[in-house]
């Protein structure tokens, strides 16, 4: 009753919202605070339903305030200038925001896509601030490489679902030619699960080649030596078997695996050296995965996650997990 009242005061809700950001950096050490941050999540599933949220196109003409809140926000790829922020918004790149009525001018959560031809297999070609702007009328393929939430204090609150299918249906709309959703997305806990299994993958003689290879990671330029041939299928392979095997409880071992196929996406193909960036060959060797978002198919794809923790993915992938010599079958 008393977080309804104080939400009732002007400036309430924003107010609100950071109590819970400075409660959920205290939570280790404050295990009782759960049932107070408990509430908090119960309210603010409520007042930050679909029906409160307002949806907004982000481009140049949008007020400097809010386009520097996105260059602090974006947290997938740094936004390292108002120039790498300029070509994210050219003509064939699209950037969309959800925003709030008692928090104006904060965006909640934001998602940037590339209008190109063809799927999308690498990220440095869609961050090159010199690469050219084409036609959007020409693209078939929307790309999503990024999506942000920008308010701590709203974590858990589920948005980013409902601003993939909005976003979706309305580049569907506008250019009739794209019928191609996909997703290419970071894998964040591969890199940490990689060091935790490359000890005890020796019981089979695929397995210790397999160990043996993994050794050339703990060089820093590996993927531009000879051996990166070599290290290819083993990499992808184990990149296979974690997206489907490595489990935190039922789900997905994966954050953003767990978030797209909570989706109802489906985990379409790894990309082999897709960041060469510093922080994507530390953080998932280089690998990024394409989810793809049919439209025809995400209700039943989410429902039987739910229901039943089943993971949509192509054949191709799975196949890749059965090569993998943790594969139990």
């Amino acid at each position: 009753e008393l977080f309804r009242r104080l939400n009732m005061a002007p400036g309430g809700t924003a107010a609100l919202v950071a109590i819970r950001r400075r409660m959920l950096r205290g939570l280790k050490s404050h295990p009782d605070w759960r049932v107070i941050d408990a509430d908090l999540v119960h309210l603010f599933s409520s007042w930050f339903n679909r029906g409160f949220l307002t949806h907004e196109r982000i481009d140049w003409h949008t007020p400097a305030i809010v386009l520097e809140q996105i260059i602090h926000y974006e947290a997938v790829h740094e936004i390292a200038s108002w120039k790498d922020l300029r070509r994210r918004l050219e003509a064939d790149r699209r950037c969309f925001a959800f925003f709030h009525p008692a928090m104006p001018g904060q965006p909640i959560i934001f998602i940037e896509v590339a209008l190109t031809n063809g799927i999308s297999t690498a990220v440095q070609p869609l961050l090159d601030l010199d690469s050219p702007v084409t036609d959007p009328e020409s693209a078939d393929t929307a790309m999503f490489y990024s999506i942000t939430s920008c308010q701590e204090g709203l974590r858990g609150i589920p948005f980013g679902n409902l601003l993939i299918k909005q976003v979706a249906q309305e580049l569907g709309q506008e250019f009739p030619r794209i019928t191609h959703f996909r997703t290419l997305s970071p894998i964040p806990g591969f890199g940490a699960w990689l060091a935790s299994v490359k000890d005890s993958l020796g019981s089979t003689p695929a397995g210790r080649a397999m160990s043996k290879s993994l050794k050339w990671l703990e060089d820093d330029e590996w993927f531009r030596r000879k051996y990166i041939a070599r290290l290819q299928p083993d990499l992808m392979s184990l990149c296979a078997y974690y997206l489907l095997c490595a489990k935190q409880g039922p789900e997905p071992a994966d954050p953003v695996a767990r978030f797209h196929l909570g989706n109802g996406a489906q985990l379409d193909r790894i990309n082999w050296l897709a960041d060469i960036s510093k922080q994507g060959l530390k953080r998932c060797a280089g690998l990024m995965v394409n989810y793809r978002y049919r439209l025809s198919d995400v209700e039943d794809n989410h429902e039987s996650y739910v229901r039943e923790n089943r993971v949509a993915a192509s054949r191709q992938l799975r196949k890749l997990a059965r090569d993998c010599p943790l594969f139990q079958g």
